[in-house]
Order: structure tokens, then C-alpha cells, then sequence
């Protein structure tokens, strides 16, 4: 049986855990408490706005709307990290969900598949919203998946939850039948899960890599650019990856034609990536798998691949063959960021175009 926790005793929680708050109007005294029970508590839950823009959703998930009153989470979670804590006690974010689900979450064990709506999700699950379209298009920058581990670490911590398993923070998706988030490129509960996790494992003050990865206001982000011009194409086998390259940079002012380089990021820092692709020879339903991998030099002095992070797997629609990626992470020491492509069709498939934004934060 765990108490919720009180204003104070959340505040300094996520302090300690390392997160920037704000303190949002009255969400001190904000709460659902008069429409059912608050508690007892046993994990956290995450959910993404379907909303744009800090302070407009930050409004929306205090004050509800004329269906659905507020307080709609505990925080909300901007694009560049910062809490704004909006309600303390029940609020209305999780609603009706699968009684087995909770059960698991209280044994902290791996979660079985959410079909039913059962149970009060509103009195059992610490809830944070996340600034985000929720539209699988909209990326989850670096800064804003580590507040929702961090946030949900000292929750975790507070608790003492997390010492049998890392199942006490979990997605809307793995709650509520028919539910689709968390989503979108950047974003992965079971990532954060694991991520949670490792956190609990060292005291609250804890960095990976000894660095904080920083807010939007507090240090800007380096730019690197890259792309390729019109007549540098390649050439995609079906059934294999192929690494690509890119044969200009942007270097702040114009493009520069360059040697095809495949690096898109350099060690160490936190990134966030968007890549784009313009692909010819794809037949309509045909995927395009996307993804980033990161590469070690090796005592050769060349580089060998480390581990690719999650694939993107775009269905082309008719038309041009466009498709997008991003990711967020951390590169450490000397690695590299690389673009892999797949394609496993019958024919060979042509690049036609591709493009590489990268914001970094050096660590």
C-alpha cells in the first residue's frame, strides 16, 4: 500500500532526481480528489498531449476541457525537458484500464496485454503528459525522454518502488485498450523502463556520462547538416543494410560540396536527428526501413559498428517516396552517428536524396 505523496515531499523528489519544475498556479490545492479515490498508488503513468507549444498545453491539462475536467495529469513535460507540475492528488488521465495490468505493476513483472477496462486507473497511477502530436511524425527531443525518466525515477525512488523489476512506470498504450501513446520517433517504454532502472541503481544525483543533459534555455545546441546533391544517388540491394553517405555540408552560411562521408554526429554528446530520404524503384505497400547506428573506432583506426537504435519502418504511399526518421540519444567518447537503410523488395532501389539535421549538446 503506498500513500501518495504529498506537494512537498514530490517537489523535492524531483529536485533531488535532478528535474527542472515549475510550479503551475494553484496545483498545490488542484485535484479530482471529490470525484474518487486518490490511492493508494503504485506506478507512474506517461501520455503525450496531442497538443503543440509549452504554454498551451501546460493551460489545457490544468483546466481540462468542457468533457473532461482539469487537473488531466500530475506534470506536463515540455519539448526542452521542464516539468510544470499542474495537479496533486487524482487527476483525469489515466481513466478505466486493465485490472491485470495493475496487478503486474504492483509485482513488478513483465506486463501482459491490456484488454480490459476495469479498473480506476485515475486512483492508482501518478500521471505525466508530454508535449507532443502524438501524430508517430512528431520527434521526442533528448531533453524531454530524460524528464520523463527522471520524473519518473524519483517517483519510483520516493516510493522505494523498482527493487524487483522496472515495470512501475508504463505507457497509456500498455493500460487502456485502444490507446496509442506514448509515441513517435525518439520515444520507447521500454527504453524508458530500462533507463529507469539504471537510475535506481545509483543515488538521485546520478549522470550518465558525469553531464546533465542540458535545457533549451540554459545551453543552445550545436548544428550539423548534411546532405547529398542531385547527381550523388545509391543504390539499395534488397534484404541487406547499407550505411549511406553524404556529399555535402551545410557549414553555417552555404553548402560545401565534400568527399561522401557516412557520420552524421561526433562523441561525446547528447543529439537529437531528423533524417529525410527521397527514394525511386519502391513499389506501392513497400517499406523503407530506417535507422541510426552508432560506430567505435576500432585499433585499426577505422570504425566498427556498436548497435543500431530502433528502425523505422515507413510504408511508401504512391507519389514521391518520402519518408522521415528521428532519434534522440547519447554518444559517448569518440563514436559516431551513421544512417542504415533496408529495403527487401525484389529490385534493387535508388536514393535519390537524403538529409541530415543533427542538434547536439556537447558532454
Amino acid at each position: 500500500m503506498a500513500t501518495p505523496l504529498s506537494a512537498d515531499k514530490l517537489v523535492k523528489a524531483l529536485k533531488d532526481e535532478g528535474v527542472k519544475i515549475v510550479e503551475h498556479r494553484s496545483w498545490r490545492t488542484h485535484n479530482r480528489n471529490g470525484a474518487g479515490a486518490w490511492g493508494p498508488v503504485h506506478g507512474v503513468m506517461i501520455h503525450h498531449t496531442v497538443t503543440s507549444g509549452t504554454s498551451g498545453s501546460v493551460d489545457l491539462c490544468y483546466e481540462g476541457h468542457s468533457t473532461l475536467p482539469g487537473p488531466l495529469c500530475h506534470g506536463v513535460i515540455a519539448k526542452d525537458g521542464t516539468v510544470y507540475l499542474v495537479g496533486n492528488g487524482r487527476a483525469n488521465h489515466a481513466g478505466s484500464g486493465d485490472g491485470d495490468v495493475l496487478q503486474a505493476v504492483i509485482d513488478e513483472r513483465p506486463l501482459p496485454a491490456d484488454n480490459q477496462a476495469n479498473t480506476d486507473g485515475n486512483a492508482r497511477f501518478y500521471g505525466f503528459e508530454c508535449v507532443n502530436l502524438g501524430d508517430n511524425k512528431d520527434p521526442w527531443p533528448a531533453a524531454q525522454v530524460e524528464a520523463i525518466v527522471r520524473a519518473s525515477a524519483a517517483i519510483c525512488r520516493a516510493h522505494g518502488w523498482g527493487k524487483k523489476g522496472d515495470t512501475s512506470v508504463i505507457g497509456h498504450l500498455e493500460w487502456q485498450p485502444g490507446k496509442v501513446d506514448p509515441r513517435g520517433p525518439g520515444v520507447s517504454m521500454g527504453d524508458i523502463r530500462k533507463r529507469v532502472s539504471e537510475r535506481l541503481k545509483h543515488p538521485a544525483d546520478w549522470s550518465p556520462g558525469g553531464s546533465n543533459p542540458p535545457h533549451e534555455e540554459d545551453d543552445v545546441p550545436k548544428r550539423t547538416l548534411y546532405g547529398t546533391t542531385g547527381d550523388f544517388t545509391q543504390t539499395l540491394k534488397p534484404g541487406t543494410w547499407t550505411t549511406v553517405r553524404f556529399d555535402r555540408r551545410h557549414n553555417g552560411k552555404e553548402w560545401e560540396t565534400k568527399a561522401p562521408e557516412p557520420s552524421i554526429a561526433f562523441g561525446a554528446c547528447f543529439y537529437s536527428t531528423t533524417v529525410a530520404v527521397r527514394a525511386s524503384g519502391l513499389s506501392r505497400g513497400q517499406e523503407l526501413q530506417i535507422r541510426v547506428a552508432h560506430y567505435a573506432e576500432n585499433k585499426e583506426g577505422g570504425f566498427e559498428r556498436t548497435g543500431g537504435m530502433p528502425i523505422n519502418s515507413p510504408v511508401h504511399d504512391g507519389g514521391d517516396a518520402h519518408f522521415t526518421y528521428a532519434w534522440n540519444g547519447h554518444l559517448a567518447g569518440s563514436r559516431r552517428l551513421r544512417v542504415e537503410l533496408a529495403q527487401h523488395g525484389n529490385e534493387p532501389i535508388t536514393i535519390e536524396y537524403l538529409r541530415a539535421e543533427t542538434l547536439y549538446w556537447e558532454t
